[in-house]
């Protein structure tokens, strides 16, 4: 029995899309590290901004832009409180966690040479090592991996002999997005520190589980995704702190990013709208600030505890399936199972599942050099929320089971 203070059937009453069958059987969805599902009151915020006060924000003096410009601020303000971020000039909204990264990597370029180093994990999404990747090839600067073991977690030894006085630029995700990993982050940020070098955490995996406190942590960066947490595609947060945002260049040139324009030079506006150049994504926005109050009208530290026991019942229960491995199975976990059942390619277990209305995620994750690491081609990924069911869990086991029955 999985205990706990939620009222889950209530809560899946907010979600419209856990109502509805696929392929004549009830979805059960298990693919939210990929992105969550948005709730009835996410979405009514969206509909109520395009039907009542949809206009483009700054600067206007009618009363639509005012208050497009009000709710935008208000959210921009509300994830400030909940990731304990010292200035709102501080949060700077992207299109997600991609963009952010890439912005900061884009403007380390004037800071970097060669004979500089910069480290990532073994564990990154492509999106936290291709930038860098980029990086290193205009400035000549050298890409150093901190490796990871069997069990899925750093070593943690290595990290630490692979930071030196060249130590520039340090990349890690909270959570792997593959394994479920949850990093030692405070470890790495401390020690990154103190060798003079900055650190960018990929919060994207995390943010739907753990609530940071940015101002604890002492990050220098810190990026999110809102479809990640109850809310829409096409929107998330870079955190910086004001001394690194004020070093780094504007990633885009154009309107909203300026202070005075003429042919002969421009002047860039002050944070955060020197790195918010264009109309951003408004309704998105706002209804992130949305989704963080819905999320925390729930509560995080009861979501972690049901979500950590949803995981251990589910982990118990595929383990049970012979030839099933779990890949990841460190000490320290968010609601995420990778597996394979030997001889099987995830694939057709995804594909077998998805008939049974089960929706899962296969492949490699955008995170290959984990799979080749393992020597796998990928995993099957069944990920959980906190809308998901015990009841779901146990769909998933007869769904897997059918699969190997039928393929081996």
């Amino acid at each position: 029995m999985i205990g706990t203070t939620l009222d889950i059937q209530a809560i899946r009453k907010d979600f419209p899309i856990l109502q509805r069958e696929v392929n004549g059987k009830p979805l059960v969805y298990l693919d939210n590290a990929a992105t969550s599902q948005t709730p009835q009151q996410v979405i009514d915020v969206i509909v109520d901004y395009y039907q009542r006060y949809n206009a483009n924000i700054h600067r206007g003096v009618h009363t639509l832009s005012q208050e497009a410009t009000d709710a935008y601020e208000a959210a921009r303000q509300k994830i400030q409180k909940h990731f304990n971020i010292a200035h709102s000039h501080e949060v700077i909204f992207t299109s997600g966690t991609t963009h952010g990264i890439n912005l900061v990597a884009t403007g380390s370029t004037s800071f970097l040479k060669e004979g500089d180093e910069v480290l990532v994990s073994a564990m990154e999404h492509h999106s936290n090592i291709v930038p860098w990747q980029m990086l290193c090839e205009r400035t000549g600067a050298t890409l150093k991996v901190i490796p990871m073991n069997l069990e899925g977690e750093l070593v943690m030894e290595e990290y630490h002999n692979l930071l030196s006085d060249r130590t520039r630029l340090v990349f890690c995700n909270h959570v792997s997005n593959a394994l479920g990993t949850i990093n030692p982050i405070e470890e790495i940020i401390e020690a990154a520190h103190k060798v003079g070098a900055a650190v960018l955490i990929d919060g994207a995996q995390a943010a739907a589980h753990i609530k940071p406190d940015l101002q604890a942590l002492d990050v220098d960066f810190y990026t999110v995704s809102a479809h990640k947490m109850c809310g829409p595609t096409g929107v998330g947060v870079l955190y910086g702190k004001e001394e690194w945002l004020k070093k780094l260049p504007p990633y885009q040139g154009g309107g909203e990013m300026i202070a005075e324009v003429t042919f002969e030079k421009t002047t860039y506006a002050d944070l955060p709208h020197k790195f918010e150049a264009g109309t951003p994504n408004i309704s998105g926005g706002i209804a992130f600030g949305a989704a963080l109050d819905y999320m925390n009208s729930i509560g995080f530290d009861a979501i972690a505890q049901y979500e950590d026991e949803l995981l251990n019942y589910a982990t118990e229960q595929l383990l049970t399936i012979d030839g099933l491995k779990i890949y990841g199975t460190a000490a320290h976990k968010t609601s995420v199972i990778s597996f394979n059942i030997e001889g099987i390619h995830p694939y057709d277990i995804g594909t077998i599942v998805d008939k049974l209305g089960i929706a899962v995620r296969t492949g490699h994750h955008c995170a290959q050099p984990i799979m080749d690491f393992y020597q796998i081609p990928g995993t099957v990924r069944a990920s959980f929320s906190f809308y998901n069911t015990k009841e779901e869990v146990d769909k998933l086991v007869e769904g897997v089971t059918r699969a190997r029955n039928m393929l081996l």
